[in-house]
């Protein structure tokens, strides 16, 4: 063999020796197997959350109520204080669990125990919004009607990250209150009991819809962590027995996932939309006298045409020109939508310059009014005499004090100009009998209140 051979082939097994430890060292950071639980206690564990009963109900109905007047009132960390309370992961958890180790009765358990609690929330929530004097959807509850692909990549990834903690020995750490506040399970049910209580079924079907992926992500998640961590699965003894579960567990698996995969198509294809259309207006809609004001999409997934509103301010655009932009439509991925534009005619024209003008000349105002308060604030703050403290600290310089009142005073002049300020300090004995050293204690008030004047009148 000549050296270059030999050169090649002792490169060749120094990439190979540092291909494997680069291999060995991800392994061993990203090993699921360190601080692993047993599979018996992490089944137990999920197990217990499944069942619902007694305390666990009266939790999830608390949790419900306490979700639909954080919607109700649009306050956000009351939504989030719910989310931490309702023990909804338990049965979906299980459903995943059950799938990857061929647990039927385990999946029996999770599916009516799941059924119970979608159901008690949503009753709940119903009451709830059916007495509540408050009918107007706020945003928060706008929020839950339309799933975008965000929220099926939270509920996938918070599912993994639920199942990992699930699976460790120590199970104290915030990772399972973490994921109940990123999925949001309590929320959706309660803008479907929304729904139902204000006949407003689009709130029903919204907040269903939302629910239902965060399910399937959620329990899909967990059976695939399972199986990587190479859970064992249960046998039978009666192999008839076995198939028959298997094909119960299977079609559970396929009509969970078919529906799961074309609602997540079609929130894609609408996410696609709109980023294509905010791209759309924001480059195309680029003129000097013109601008928008505001837009919505709308978007039909069949064979209807989506749909893009704009409102222009400012000079009107002639039509060859929105008939150039129309004709840009396809070049950002929007080829069948349709653009309405809405501006004013040449009679109402908005002079944008002027308009920005008369912002400028407000903001201006406003922050001149700002300045002129923060001024006399501090010009108050510095005549304000720290009284409390003053009291508190005489007592230790001058005996035989009872009360004492401070206040400063100003000395003006024929004219009413501020010439001078003097401190006036009314001082009451604790003993009428005793007199009290007052030089001392003008020569005292003088210095802790930075005055050249100081008058003290004992009582």
């Amino acid at each position: 063999m000549t050296q270059k051979g030999k050169n090649n082939d002792r490169n060749d097994s120094g990439l190979s020796h540092g291909l494997r430890a680069i291999g060995h060292f991800l392994r061993e950071k990203f090993d699921l197997d360190q601080d692993k639980a047993r599979q018996e206690e992490v089944v137990e564990n999920i197990s217990k959350g499944v069942v619902f009963t007694g305390p666990n109900l009266w939790i999830l109905i608390f949790a419900t109520f306490i979700a639909s007047l954080g919607l109700n009132v649009n306050s956000t960390a009351v939504v989030i204080g719910a989310m931490l309370i309702s023990p909804l992961m338990g049965p979906i958890m299980g459903i995943g669990l059950s799938l990857g180790i061929n647990d039927f009765e385990l999946m029996k358990r999770s599916l009516r125990n799941f059924g119970l609690i979608v159901s008690v929330s949503i009753v709940a929530s119903t009451v709830y919004f059916f007495i509540s004097p408050l009918s107007h959807a706020q945003s928060e509850l706008l929020a839950r009607t339309s799933p975008t692909l965000y929220d099926v990549l939270i509920a996938f990834f918070g599912g993994l990250a639920g199942i990992v903690a699930q699976s460790r020995k120590d199970r104290t750490t915030l990772v399972i209150p973490g994921v109940a506040i990123a999925t949001a399970l309590m929320p959706p049910l309660c803008t479907a009991g929304f729904g139902i209580a204000n006949g407003q079924w689009n709130f029903f079907v919204g907040g269903a819809y939302l629910f239902f992926i965060n399910t399937v992500f959620i329990a899909l998640a967990t059976y695939i962590i399972v199986r990587f961590m190479k859970y064992h699965k249960k046998e039978f003894l009666d192999k008839s027995r076995e198939r028959k579960v298997k094909n119960y567990m299977m079609a559970i698996i396929v009509l969970t996932l078919v529906p799961s995969i074309f609602l997540s198509y079609r929130i894609v294809r609408k996410s696609i939309f709109e980023n294509n259309a905010e791209r759309f207006v924001t480059t195309v809609f680029n003129f000097r006298n013109t601008q928008v004001l505001d837009y919505k999409t709308i978007y039909k997934s069949h064979r209807e045409n989506s749909q893009i509103d704009i409102m222009l301010i400012g000079e009107p655009l002639a039509q060859d020109v929105i008939d150039n932009i129309s004709a840009q439509l396809p070049v950002y991925g929007l080829k069948d939508t349709e653009l309405f534009i809405g501006q004013s005619d040449g009679n109402d024209r908005i002079d944008i310059n002027t308009l920005q003008q008369s912002y400028s000349q407000l903001l201006e105002e406003k922050n001149r009014k700002i300045s002129e308060m923060e001024s006399e604030l501090g010009r108050l703050s510095a005549d304000t005499l720290p009284a409390y403290d003053i009291s508190l600290e005489a007592g230790a310089v001058v005996d035989n004090i009872k009360n004492i009142s401070l206040s400063r005073q100003y000395v003006r002049d024929g004219n009413g100009n501020t010439v001078d300020t003097l401190v006036v300090c009314f001082v009451v004995r604790e003993d009428a009998a005793k007199k009290i050293d007052t030089e001392r204690l003008e020569q005292w008030l003088g210095t802790r209140t930075r005055s050249r004047r100081v008058r003290i009148f004992v009582e």
